[in-house]
């Protein structure tokens, strides 16, 4: 079933692509949360124009780039979020977002395939996303990140706000860790013990094979024996 997404959805695609997707998923699960829509023809059609209209205004020159990568690392673009008191945003900041943004503010497209953001911006601050323009042309475009209805706050504070949050974080994986160490070592330990309660006891003395037979062999003591 073919979905034009409205949001990036990990490990499926990027805002407005037009994607293959099982229909239970899209059923149960895209379509419900309003993450992608039915991809009609129409729709489609509408897509594909849209998209060779910001075409146009994409570099297309080795020239034309470096004039672009000028005019955008000349400016900051900036996004208001709600955020919670230790900086982490309630949603994210995608590479999608800034992409989107460089071209309402900008009137440029850069492809957002090839801006340098491994994972989405999670937490407020002050970034530098690097984007290839073209072949050998590289902007760094400068991302601010401001708490809703506020500013940012001086970089060191940020700076100690985010060591303080990776060492909670890493305390809590480390217990989390040694917890599960303990537990797989006490199952361990339960293990072995069912073990030597299920082996046989041996026996106090046991009688040899051939003296077994013997004596199953030899007649009883009331019995006549044969001559």
């Amino acid at each position: 079933m073919q979905v034009i997404l409205r949001q990036d959805v990990e490990k499926v695609g990027l805002r407005g692509e037009v994607v293959d997707v099982a229909a239970g998923f899209a059923r149960n699960y895209l379509l419900p949360r309003r993450l992608a829509e039915t991809a009609t023809a129409a729709k489609v059609a509408e897509l594909r124009k849209h998209e060779q209209k910001r075409a146009r205004h994409e570099a297309q020159t080795f020239e034309q780039a470096q004039e672009i990568a000028g005019k955008l690392e000349g400016a900051e673009l900036r996004f208001d979020v709600q955020a919670g008191e230790t900086g982490t945003l309630f949603g994210s900041v995608t590479a999608t977002d800034i992409a989107e943004q460089v071209w309402e503010v900008h009137r440029v497209r850069v492809d957002r395939r090839k801006l340098d953001l491994p994972d989405s911006i999670k937490r407020i601050g002050r970034y530098e996303v690097p984007v290839e323009l073209f072949a050998d042309v590289t902007a760094s475009l400068r991302v601010a990140v401001v708490p809703e209805g506020g500013e940012l706050p001086p970089q060191a504070e940020l700076d100690a706000i985010a060591a303080a949050e990776a060492q909670a974080e890493a305390e809590a994986q480390a217990e989390a860790e040694a917890a599960r160490a303990e537990a797989e070592a006490q199952l361990a330990e339960v293990t072995a013990e069912e073990e030597v309660e299920a082996e046989p006891e041996a026996d106090a003395e046991q009688v040899p094979e051939d003296a077994f037979d013997r004596a199953a062999d030899a007649p009883a003591p009331d019995e006549p024996q044969e001559k």
